[in-house]
């Protein structure tokens, strides 16, 4: 019997989906009837030189049970191209469309700009600022940045070195807005799902300690995703948070690092959520 759509899903076993070829046109994909697409989610894979193998069936899984899969950042473990590379080779068994940011791992060693020459490819969208277009549901997505939460959020005061850390928060969400404001302006029939690595909200944080909050995200994220009436994010990071939370204005938020998954019984690592 036909799975009902819901708000979001666990993994459940499924009945295998038909590849999709990703959009190759400006226009919105037509989904058939009032089937839901169904978003595949993880953040914070860490792929190493030597998982070579080891992700084959991750995304075999995915494929079968999703329409997209999203990848919230962290991809590589150190930040080297050549994990990069492996990642690459083992997403060849991917047959969805997959919507990337990148993570503070992959920025750790400079190669941030070669991890995504590995990995773009007509089936990988790497989103910074920017917004694409899948099955008729919308996508934008940055890295973002740490800052604090609600009325703990760093403020734009003190030293330059002070006052440079808030700049890049706030330019994420400017960014993060921007790709949005596209999807309104260029597709405005579409849902939004906003895609990012650190975390909008404190709630999908809380299970970390206190203490390192303000470098897990930040409240100016969670900004556009309410003026823009997002359908749902999803973020990474916070590798012992918590799966679910939402922003202010209901906003539903998932913090989908890897072992915050696995924590959870899930039985491959991916979050299942219907469009």
């Amino acid at each position: 019997m036909e799975q009902q759509p819901q708000p979001y899903v666990t993994p459940q076993p499924v009945q295998p989906l038909q590849p999709h070829a990703p959009q190759t046109t400006d226009l919105p994909a037509v989904v058939e009837g009032n089937k839901p697409v169904r978003i595949a989610a993880v953040g914070d894979i860490h792929v190493r030189e030597t998982d070579k193998g080891k992700w084959v069936d991750f995304f075999k899984a995915a494929s079968n049970q999703a329409d997209i899969l999203l990848l919230c950042g962290d991809l590589t473990d150190h930040g080297y191209a050549s994990e990069a590379q492996v990642l690459a080779d083992e997403m060849r068994a991917c047959t969805i469309p997959v919507v990337c940011v990148l993570g503070n791992h992959d920025h750790d060693k400079d190669e941030h700009e070669e991890i995504r020459a590995c990995l773009m490819s007509d089936n990988v969208h790497f989103l910074d600022g920017d917004a694409v277009v899948i099955k008729n549901v919308g996508f934008a997505g940055v890295k973002g940045f740490g800052g604090g939460f609600d009325k703990y959020m760093l403020s734009m005061f003190g030293e330059v070195s002070n006052k440079a850390f808030v700049q890049e928060a706030v330019e994420e969400a400017l960014k993060l807005e921007a790709g949005l404001s596209r999807l309104d302006n260029e597709h405005p029939e579409v849902k939004k799902i906003a895609l990012l690595h650190y975390s909008p909200i404190k709630a999908t944080v809380e299970g970390e300690p206190e203490a390192i909050h303000p470098f897990l995200g930040c409240s100016r994220l969670a900004e556009p995703l309410e003026r823009q009436n997002v359908l749902a994010c999803f973020h990474g990071h916070a590798h012992i948070g918590t799966l679910e939370g939402q922003t202010s204005k209901g906003v539903k938020v998932f913090n989908v690092a890897k072992p915050i998954l696995q924590k959870a019984g899930f039985a491959m690592p991916f979050f299942l959520f219907d469009v």
